[in-house]
């Protein structure tokens, strides 16, 4: 999405913001979602981390890694590239977090790097993260609050430094200003941990994803055979192996794209007939990638991480006018009139395999008409008003 579609938030916050959270324009995240709604009348400094997930000697992290040594070499975004009143901020960090000498030593690199910067400012910051890896800041940088905007439960999520990101959550949890959770469940989980949250859904653009211009098909699907059943997002350990076998077994003709990084998946995944994977694409090509589908799916097994989640892409799918399948999960079910619930691979396949036949319900699609209500610029203003909360 072009900013200059962005319409701004008539925000009324009486200073600037930092936000902790993952690579500016990497991924287009709910913050990402939210902050460029309060550009430019809030100036935001958005600090680029390291991601959650220790470094293996894999080819993977080894592009990772360049790509973060390449940004270190330069400690701001250049002004031209970003929307008017964002500065990102690059900052030098150590990418092993897990060891008490890894979070003495991010602790020292981060506030040597931003306390200048932060004293500097007008007036003290509110400081917003979306990662618990920064909770040993709290006590360092001169803010005036700090907000915990959780948006996953990480320390589930398999393959992570599961003990210490739970240890450095709890930590930001008890000592926040304000916390904000993106899920019932994951309020649920911040309330077990003695601390109430708000809840703050993910909102979707409408317009981005229902009306799409016509255009050239997509090179990555040229050559694919139809009917296409895609799914979008990281191709990870989260995917239902079965699931896709099964289907992919029952179906007569068709593909199953994956699209999305690839995250140390099953290997299994790659040995299923009729399964294409073609790697990331574009958030604005997106819009594109499910006009051509005939069904759009998400796989999930049902386990602590997926029943955790509220992923951005189920609002996504559902703007996009297309038949959805989806596994059980708490963040599908209030949606459940508007889409298919699945609990296991017959069931999957059943439900997809119908869809592509009849196609979109037209009870479906007329409950589909509250996406209306669920704009980011809506979300942006309720982020605002959170912000500011008394704290509690």
């Amino acid at each position: 999405m072009a900013c200059s579609e962005l319409k701004s938030v008539d925000a009324m916050i009486d200073r600037p913001l930092v936000v902790f959270a993952d690579d500016w324009g990497r991924h287009p995240s709910s913050c990402q979602h939210i902050i460029r709604h309060l550009l430019p009348q809030t100036h935001v400094y958005w600090v680029n981390t390291i991601g959650t997930r220790s470094p293996k000697l894999n080819l993977a992290t080894m592009r990772r890694g360049f790509e973060k040594a390449g940004q270190w070499f330069r400690p701001t975004m250049p002004s031209s590239t970003l929307p008017a009143g964002l500065t990102v901020l690059n900052p030098k960090m150590w990418p092993w977090y897990g060891s008490s000498f890894g979070r003495a030593l991010n602790k020292k690199l981060l506030r040597r790097q931003l306390d200048k910067l932060i004293r500097s400012l007008p007036a003290s910051p509110l400081v917003i993260t979306t990662i618990s890896l920064v909770a040993d800041l709290i006590d360092e940088l001169a803010a005036d609050r700090w907000i915990y905007y959780c948006v996953d439960d990480f320390s589930a999520w398999p393959g992570l430094e599961q003990g210490v990101l739970r240890e450095m959550e709890q930590n930001l949890v008890r000592r926040a200003d304000v916390v904000i959770a993106v899920s019932e469940m994951l309020q649920a989980k911040l309330a077990s941990m003695g601390r109430s949250a708000h809840l703050l859904t993910h909102g979707v653009d409408v317009k981005h994803w229902s009306e799409v211009a016509d255009g050239p098909p997509l090179p990555q699907l040229r050559g694919l055979e139809p009917p296409l059943i895609v799914f979008w997002g990281v191709i990870d350990r989260r995917m239902d192996v079965a699931m896709l076998r099964r289907l992919a077994g029952d179906l007569a003709t068709g593909t199953i794209v994956l699209a999305g990084p690839e995250c140390e998946p099953d290997p299994a995944l790659f040995t299923i007939r009729r399964v294409v994977r073609v790697g990331s694409l574009p958030f604005e090509q997106l819009p594109y990638l499910a006009r051509t589908a005939a069904v759009l799916v998400m796989p999930y097994t049902d386990a602590p991480v997926t029943r955790a989640i509220q992923p951005l892409k189920l609002k996504e799918y559902l703007a996009t006018g297309r038949p959805v399948v989806v596994r059980d999960l708490p963040a599908n079910r209030p949606w459940a009139d508007c889409l298919d619930l699945v609990t296991g691979a017959d069931q999957f396949s059943q439900a997809v395999r119908l869809r592509i036949a009849e196609g979109l319900p037209t009870s479906q699609r007329a409950a589909r008409s509250r996406l209306n209500s669920e704009s980011w610029q809506e979300k942006a203003r309720a982020f605002v008003s959170l912000l500011l909360a008394p704290q509690g």
